[in-house]
């Protein structure tokens, strides 16, 4: 400060020929002390240290550059804000200190903690820690740092497990108890506002018993200073500070210190006596050397010297010379390019006060300027604790930090970090881990948000990010993966030829057909012979041509599901089942005809020759053709994408458009077979060999029972084997007709002609 004000004084451009003056006071850091010096402030009474610049004014103050502490400031300033006295802080960092309402007359140019917190919890959200510990200085300083920085916490999701305050007066056993939480906690990360001196005497405790590898987050009170470091359980440390700086001049101005000057202040004999370790009065102290006069400042090295990295000392720089700028423009203004002052003035606080506000330049490369709330624009450098050659910790500048920027991209890191214990890779801090995809977080019932546990989602829903809320559902058409956390088109699924059940029903149609051929063929090599001629060899080759359709329209069931298709498969096979349940039926009844002919007297045979038999299985098929085109014209079979039976795929199947008209169909030809087997059953006994009913009774009765089998296997069989169920009902009751009532007689044709006569037929023993 002493500095800046000579430099000011020296200066041709601002305030030429003006004359600062300054007094000095020591609150302490103490608010009793500051309280009483804001009352001398006031009235200019009892000095401690005051140095005359023939002021004009003498007594009056016009601006205060004050304490380093946030308490001692709010004390100082709500004493001195009536009297429109304005002060300007370098240190003092409390978010508080920003409501104008209390405090109108406050500027400062360090950055308020409402930007330090904002940084710091940023700062652990950018490195992923969501589960943190903190502790805090007992004092407006800490105590609105740590208010500030779990609302901004709390904005990006992070969690706290503990929040411990305490001053470095408390008692022992209260430093020792937040000690053990902190060594008891799971958090491995801490952030600490403090002060530097709270933060040294929870330090020393810890260094009693060092916890577990903690991860240390430092507000910029702590965060550079050299005494701490020496705690090297704090090694990988990282926190914001205030921008490094160099201020040319200075080192000179410090290291032009002779005895005589010394001498003359009690602040500089301390500083001397202490530094020297000796005495400048022999009767100060009796243990020390008295100081010869060979002492050398300039090759003393002390923070006193050490100008490299000013951080503190430039915000009291630029405070210096924000007071001068309000007191230029308040009484100096340029005519003709010179700048001339009204030396005569009589200033008042007020007026600097006013002119303080609009302060706008910049000084050795650094900007200075306040907002309404008095507060200059916020940037911090990123600092690391970074241990060096000899294990010695260093403070190393990483990157930096300017509330200026666009959200997300004030953050700007430049350096390689070590983190506790020297490690290279970012310690993990977290109450859960992460969920991944496909899982979903449920929170743990009394504990924060940031601990939860990780359920699976339910059956049909998926999550695609990690740490999900919730698991959202797929679309009608989409299924999970087995991992749920994707959406797949759900596969269509139909009785396709591809298939080992669809190639073995295939093979097995063809054959049917190729056996109803084969049949067919030695019918018609003997057709002259008595066995083929019996019971109207013409109804026999209809029969077969009938199960030839019987077993090929099955094969109209494989497939994908079209529109013709659908309504080709239920038609075709109701008419061509129809067709060979007719000439069946015909067949009986020519069985029951030809030997109610052989009674006296009886003309049966006239009255059901072969164009009766031809007309009735005409008149039955065509009854189920009127069915089916009723069907096919009211509300025909159609595809249909079928996703209620199965959630995980679609199957694609024909659906009946009418469930009548299928059934009706079904129920014709039941009809039909149950009429046929009755009569079948009433002719088995009759005489002869020729009689072909006990084999119509036998086709009769597995062609009931596989098609009662069918109906309750179609209802309950899912998807694709529905189709396969009807597919086998066909095929089965096609072989049961065409092995019952063909192979006997193929045989005989075939193995035993002997019996391929008419004596044979008409033998009734």
């Amino acid at each position: 400060m002493i500095f800046a004000i000579e430099e000011i004084n020296n200066s041709t451009k601002l305030l030429p020929g003006i004359t600062l003056g300054y007094r000095i006071f020591d609150t302490c850091v103490s608010v009793p002390v500051s309280a009483h010096v804001a009352f001398q402030l006031s009235n200019g009474e009892d000095p401690l240290f005051y140095k005359s610049m023939n002021c004009s004014q003498s007594g009056v103050v016009m601006a205060a550059i004050e304490d380093s502490g946030s308490s001692p400031s709010i004390s100082i300033s709500r004493i001195i804000g009536p009297f429109n006295i304005p002060l300007v802080s370098s240190f003092a960092t409390c978010a508080c200190l920003s409501n104008k309402q209390q405090f109108p007359t406050f500027f400062r140019t360090i950055p308020s903690d409402h930007y330090q917190a904002d940084a710091l919890a940023k700062l652990v959200k950018h490195f992923g820690w969501t589960w943190i510990g903190a502790v805090h200085s007992d004092s407006d300083y800490g105590n609105n740092g740590i208010a500030s920085f779990l609302e901004a916490a709390l904005r990006e999701g992070v969690c706290v497990e503990y929040t411990e305050s305490f001053f470095r007066t408390d008692p022992r056993r209260k430093i020792q108890r937040i000690a053990e939480v902190i060594r008891r906690s799971t958090a491995k990360v801490v952030v600490a506002f403090t002060a530097v001196g709270d933060m040294r005497v929870l330090l020393e405790e810890l260094a009693l018993d060092p916890p577990p590898p903690r991860q240390w987050i430092a507000s910029e009170a702590w965060a550079t200073d050299p005494n701490l470091m020496r705690f090297s359980f704090c090694a990988g440390a990282i926190g914001v500070a205030i921008q490094q700086s160099v201020i040319p001049g200075l080192r000179d101005f410090l290291l032009d210190l002779s005895p005589s000057k010394v001498a003359a202040s009690s602040v500089l004999t301390e500083f001397w006596e202490d530094a020297f370790n000796c005495s400048l009065t022999a009767a100060a102290n009796l243990n020390k050397r008295d100081c010869d006069g060979t002492e050398d400042i300039k090759k003393l090295k002390s923070p006193y010297t050490e100008t490299s990295q000013l951080r503190v000392s430039n915000m009291m720089y630029k405070a210096v010379y924000a007071v001068a700028h309000a007191i230029h423009n308040a009484v100096c203004q340029e005519i003709n390019g010179t700048i001339q002052c009204d030396k005569q003035v009589k200033l008042e606080p007020r007026q600097v006060f006013k002119e303080l506000k609009d302060v706008n330049f910049s000084k050795n490369g650094y900007h200075v300027s306040f907002d309404a709330n008095g507060d200059p624009v916020a940037f911090y450098e990123l600092v690391n604790w970074q241990r060096g050659y000899g294990g010695i910790i260093e403070l190393v500048t990483v990157g930096y930090y300017d509330a200026s920027l666009p959200t997300g991209q004030e953050f700007h890191i430049n350096r390689n970090l070590t983190w506790m214990e020297g490690g290279t890779q970012v310690p993990v801090s977290v109450c859960s881990e992460s969920c991944l995809p496909g899982t979903r977080k449920v929170l743990q019932k009394g504990k924060p948000s940031c601990c939860y546990d990780c359920i699976p989602c339910p059956e049909g829903e998926i999550s695609n990010m990690t740490d999900s809320p919730d698991c959202f559902p797929c679309g009608k058409r989409f299924w999970p993966n087995p991992k749920k956390d994707a959406c797949l088109p759900k596969p269509v699924e139909f009785l396709s030829f591809e298939e080992i059940l669809s190639i073995i029903l295939a093979a097995l149609s063809v054959s049917g057909a190729c056996l109803g051929i084969i049949v067919a063929v030695v019918f018609f090599y003997h057709k002259t012979t008595p066995i083929v001629r019996a019971n109207n060899s013409e109804l026999s080759f209809l029969l077969l041509f009938s199960l030839i359709l019987c077993f090929l329209c099955s094969l109209s069931f494989i497939g994908a599901p079209s529109e013709w298709s659908c309504m080709l498969r239920h038609t075709s096979f109701g008419i061509t089942f129809v067709l060979c349940i007719s000439c069946v039926l015909g067949k009986t009844i020519v069985v029951l005809m030809a030997f109610k002919a052989t009674l006296p007297g009886s003309n049966a045979m006239k009255w059901f020759g072969p164009p009766q038999q031809r007309m009735t299985v005409l008149t039955f098929t065509f009854i189920q053709v009127i069915i089916c085109t009723v069907w096919l014209v009211l509300s025909p079979p159609f595809p249909m994408e079928n996703i209620t039976t199965y959630k995980e795929k679609i199957i694609l199947e024909c659906a009946l458009g009418s469930a009548v008209g299928f059934w009706s169909v079904l129920g014709y030809i039941g009809l039909l077979a149950v009429l046929c087997f009755v009569l079948a059953v009433l002719a088995r006994k009759l005489p002869d060999n020729f009689n072909e009913a006990k084999m119509i009774t036998f086709s009769m009765l597995i062609f009931c029972a596989v098609w009662i089998t069918f109906i309750p296997a179609y209802v309950s069989s899912p998807g694709k084997f529905t189709v396969a169920v009807e597919i086998f009902a066909i095929l089965a009751s096609s072989f049961g007709l065409i092995l019952c009532i063909f192979a006997p007689k193929c045989f005989i044709l075939l193995f035993q002609p002997e019996k391929n006569t008419k004596k044979y037929l008409m033998n009734k023993n």
